[in-house]
């Protein structure tokens, strides 16, 4: 059967465009001829516009995030191939959904940033740049469409009497045979799907509603504008969708990995902040290896679009996130050099936002949004650099459930007022890249701004709250025992996050009690949480570590043993204590015995392998980093301890340590601290090993089951330097990993 080709918008493509459409190979589109859409009705169908109006599609809304539509509208040649290449689109393109009326402002606009196409058959996932909030995606069917069935079709293709209409139109199909991968249709009253119309919905009514049945993807185009009018064929083949539930529900509940040259394959950004580079020893660097075999990147100050200049003991690459944060589809890297001299200004500090592009970091149009104090506008305008502010040594990047990017990036050694060393944070957020402060003496905010209470050197944040820690914070008398301080991301009057609580150890609903030393708030780790009465991840479970927590085990006193304590945060703002956790005694379920110097907890990391679901055990994953950890006789080897964050710990709790099945190459070295550098991604752990036992450092990255009680181990993955690309320089390879 002959293949639609896409709607050519009213450019100077117009005549070549008419000439060949009598040639039907496949495409993209625009409307069916049947009727005008009511008002507002099938608003989920989405309008497709490729290479800013060369093309142009239809589609169905089915999650908040993702459009369901043709893969020959992404593709130049369809009669060579209706599969595009997985990633951003070749050319811009943008979806308006909810716009049945295009001559009104209504509905939403967003970019199509991904492509998850099906190989057999005509069919690809878009993700858009931003969820739409405001349309009610369409369901997908379970059911194969009976012959002679009656399905309505939308599009915005042509109709019998316009070349691009302006609005929305549906006519009657009557089902035919259907095929593995594929349905046969034919018009009902003249009705036809016509260029323009690709990826259109085809759609069975569901009580009030309809359900997705199957998109168009080729048709005779029998009395469309601009056909011969011999032709009055109106039948069409559309690609099934009833078959794909599962596919679309594991495509569009996956959480983003990073991909920083936007297609499609997991990349990382691996730190070396001791790094020498042009011969200044500890300036750092970023080493970026591309999935799929597409080579390495080094990004250091040295490179003329990254601000500053390499020198001596800068540590560029300190604190690092990953975030796409203009929203384009490629992955963008925060990274903060909190040791970097502004003048006379030691140590004052300096961030960044490098943008990924398709061809890597640093080779977009945009490439860098810097944050320094005393440059730009606001707060960072009117703020002044001093010795020991350290700005950018902790850092939490993402996207709030609206979708909006941010990121938080501390200051711990700022100085409010005459209170030295209170510290302070920045929330950056927006696509103008808006900041405001949060410190103890904002509006709000629970505690009192003490010297050396370092707010903002520990951050961290989902897409509903976020987690400042004030570590070294004095609770009553007890110096250093530290607090955590929880925002949501709603702002309030002064436009910052609105402060909800505050958390602390002499609290009766925080288990223990504040001590001196015990650094609670040292590492946090926060995942979004779908509870069972929600339908989105409204709430979130989050993570404190306190490594300087001593214990009493079996009777005896274990200094620096350490521990964590886990907590739901609800939507409305309140929290309540999940559980605590720490390596107990001999004879608990929980693997490991607690002992002096382990510093349990040092370093956190989480991930929920499925945020849209209802969270569980198996999606919601904890890393407990034990850098002091001594392995038989051999001081600080280090291990990890993984556990569910829901749950009981011994419950589902798993031992890593260098040289056992879990895939750590090598036997438990001394001082090598394993656990001090972790990040879980969706798909596994990278374990950061910057203090050896390799010359430079390492970074493993091992598959899920590997770390999750009862997997299968499976082959791991190693970046180091002198392997796979990389240079064999360094010091501190794997001191972060994203």
């Amino acid at each position: 059967m002959p293949i639609t080709r896409p709607h050519v918008a009213l450019t100077s493509a117009l005549l070549s465009a008419t000439a060949v459409a009598g040639a039907l190979t496949a495409a993209p589109a625009q409307a069916v001829t049947g009727s005008p859409a009511a008002s507002g009705g099938y608003a989920f169908t989405a309008r497709i516009d490729i290479d800013n109006g060369a093309r142009a599609c239809s589609g169905a809304l089915v999650d908040t995030e993702w459009i369901v539509t043709a893969g020959s509208c992404f593709v130049d040649n369809p009669a060579s191939g209706t599969t595009p290449p997985v990633g951003k689109p070749a050319k811009p393109v943008t979806a308006t959904i909810g716009r049945t009326d295009l001559t009104t402002t209504s509905g939403e606009v967003r970019n199509i940033v991904e492509l998850v196409p099906r190989n057999d058959r005509d069919l690809v996932l878009a993700r858009l740049s931003r969820p739409v909030t405001t349309v009610t995606p369409v369901k997908v069917s379970s059911t194969v469409p009976a012959a002679g069935e009656q399905l309505t079709v939308t599009g915005y293709g042509r109709t019998k009497t316009e070349w691009a209409p302006l609005k929305l139109h549906s006519g009657t199909f009557g089902a035919g045979a259907t095929q593995t991968t594929t349905t046969q249709m034919t018009g009902q009253s003249d009705a036809a799907v016509c260029a323009g119309d690709t990826g259109g919905p085809a759609l069975r009514p569901s009580g009030s509603t309809y359900e997705l049945v199957s998109v168009n993807s080729r048709s005779w185009q029998g009395g469309c504008f601009g056909q011969d009018t011999a032709e009055t064929r109106t039948d069409a083949e559309n690609s099934r969708v009833d078959d794909l539930g599962d596919w679309v529900q594991t495509i569009v509940s996956k959480a983003r990995v990073s991909d920083f040259n936007c297609d499609g394959i997991e990349d990382i950004a691996v730190a070396d902040p001791k790094a020498t580079v042009g011969g200044d020893a500890g300036a750092g660097l970023i080493r970026i290896v591309y999935g799929g075999g597409k080579g390495t990147a080094e990004i250091n100050q040295d490179l003329d679009w990254v601000p500053g200049g390499a020198e001596a003991d800068d540590w560029f690459g300190e604190s690092m996130d990953s975030v796409d944060y203009n929203q384009d589809g490629c992955t963008d890297i925060v990274v903060g050099t909190p040791s970097e001299d502004l003048a006379t200004a030691t140590d004052a500090g300096m961030a960044d936002i490098l943008y990924g592009a398709r061809n890597g970091v640093g080779t977009g149009t945009l490439k860098d949004t810097h944050f320094e104090q005393g440059q730009g506008t606001g707060v960072l305008g009117a703020s002044t650099p001093e010795s020991g502010d350290r700005l950018g040594q902790a850092l939490a990047a993402g996207t709030t459930a609206a979708g909006e990017p941010f990121a938080v990036i501390g200051i711990p050694g700022e100085s409010l007022g005459t209170i030295a060393k209170a510290g302070d944070a920045l929330y950056v957020h927006g696509s103008g890249a808006t900041v405001v402060g949060i410190s103890q003496d904002s509006t709000g905010v629970p505690g009192t701004a003490e010297p050396n209470d370092a707010f903002g050197g520990v951050v961290e944040a989902d897409g509903n709250h976020i987690a400042i820690a004030a570590s070294n914070d004095a609770i009553g008398t007890k110096a250093g025992a530290g607090t955590v301080i929880v925002f949501d991301h709603k702002l309030n009057a002064e436009g910052k996050p609105t402060p909800l609580f505050g958390l602390d150890q002499d609290l009766d609903t925080v288990a223990g009690a504040a001590e001196d030393g015990d650094r609670f708030g040292s590492s946090l780790a926060m995942v979004p949480y779908r509870p069972t009465s929600s339908s989105p991840a409204t709430d979130s479970v989050l993570a404190v570590g306190s490594p300087g927590e001593d214990l009493d085990i079996d009777g005896a006193a274990k200094a620096d043993a350490g521990n964590v304590i886990t907590f739901r945060v609800t939507a409305a703002g309140s929290y309540s204590q999940i559980t605590e956790i720490d390596s107990g005694t001999a004879s608990d379920d929980v693997t490991g015995t607690a002992e002096a110097g382990d510093r349990f907890g040092q370093r956190l990391t989480a991930v929920n392998t499925s945020p849209r679901t209802v969270g569980s055990a198996a999606t919601l994953k904890l890393a407990v980093g034990i850098p002091g950890e001594a392995i038989g006789t051999t001081a600080k080897a280090g291990a990890i301890t993984t556990f569910s964050l829901l749950g009981s710990p011994g419950a589902n709790d798993h031992w890593i340590e260098s040289g056992d099945a879990s895939g750590i190459p090598g036997t438990p070295t001394a001082n090598a601290q394993l656990g001090a550098s972790l990040h879980f991604t969706t798909t596994g752990l990278y374990v950061g090993m910057p203090y050896g036992p390799g010359t430079y450092g390492a970074v493993h990255s091992l598959p899920m089951t590997n770390v999750t009680a009862g997997g299968t181990d499976a082959a791991i993955t190693t970046f180091q330097p002198g392997s796979g690309g990389l240079p064999a320089a360094g010091a501190y390879f794997g001191y972060n990993a994203r």
